[in-house]
């Protein structure tokens, strides 16, 4: 990485455009990104590189950044002026998305605190927390749920919970039960999540059981306040005149 530094520096001092792009618009910002090189994010965008320049697939180089998971290159170009939520594109997903389909939960994590859309829908993912769960990254899924994604937002009548079920992720199942996820939803093909598991398999027999055990009162209770809430449930409930036990059973910690 260092010897890569020093040969943009030259590049650069020489007179080198920190904006020229390849025929698919890919400029050295969008390279450095992908590569999860921040010393030379930071170099470009100093010597003047355009932070929210388009390939032709209309991906901006923070998109890049997140699919690299690297946190650094993602702040840097948040601290230069890139765009959160740039628009989708047929061709495209978030930034949002790409941390989410390669599983960054930190880069996830900053997203979310930067403002990013919770419910942003991608035509080929649906929402972050379907990209998530289709990807079996049980750590971005909850931190999507915690800050106040909606469990059963649907794609094509598709929630997280099909996508949880077909990967055969246990851990992902029950984290999405918790927070309200419903096993008797069905697809526009009609099927339950149930259908797209394999009988006899620890993902199929857990949601067997979820069929036969209701959730607790309390359980519903959080599932209740949380949903009201919605975005601002962190941020409420950590300011509650209540137990600390409680809090933490709220927060899901």
């Amino acid at each position: 990485s260092l010897g890569r530094s020093l040969q943009l520096k030259q590049l650069i001092e020489g007179g080198g455009s920190v904006n020229i792009v390849t025929v698919d618009n890919i400029t050295p910002l969008h390279d450095a990104c992908m590569q999860g090189h921040p010393q030379c994010v930071r170099m470009l965008l100093d010597a003047g590189a355009q932070v929210d320049v388009r390939t032709i697939h209309g991906s901006t180089p923070l998109c890049h950044a997140c699919a690299s998971g690297s946190v650094e290159s993602v702040r840097l170009l948040l601290d230069h002026g890139a765009t959160v939520n740039p628009s989708l594109t047929a061709l495209t997903a978030s930034p949002l998305h790409e941390a989410c389909i390669r599983g960054n939960p930190e880069c996830v994590k900053l997203m979310i605190s930067k403002g990013a859309l919770l419910e942003a829908f991608d035509i080929h993912f649906g929402t972050p927390l379907h990209a998530a769960c289709a990807k079996a990254h049980l750590d971005c899924a909850l931190l999507l749920l915690n800050a106040g994604a909606r469990v059963n937002a649907i794609k094509f009548h598709e929630t997280a919970l099909h996508h949880a079920a077909r990967v055969g992720r246990t851990e992902l199942i029950e984290l999405l039960v918790e927070f309200g996820g419903d096993i008797n939803v069905s697809d526009n093909l009609g099927r339950r999540p149930i259908d797209y598991t394999t009988p006899g398999s620890s993902a199929h027999l857990c949601l067997q059981y979820f069929e036969n055990t209701p959730l607790s009162l309390q359980q519903l209770s959080r599932i209740a306040l949380r949903t009201v809430l919605g975005t601002r449930a962190l941020q409420v409930v950590t300011k509650l005149d209540i137990s600390r036990r409680i809090i933490d059973y709220l927060c899901y910690t």
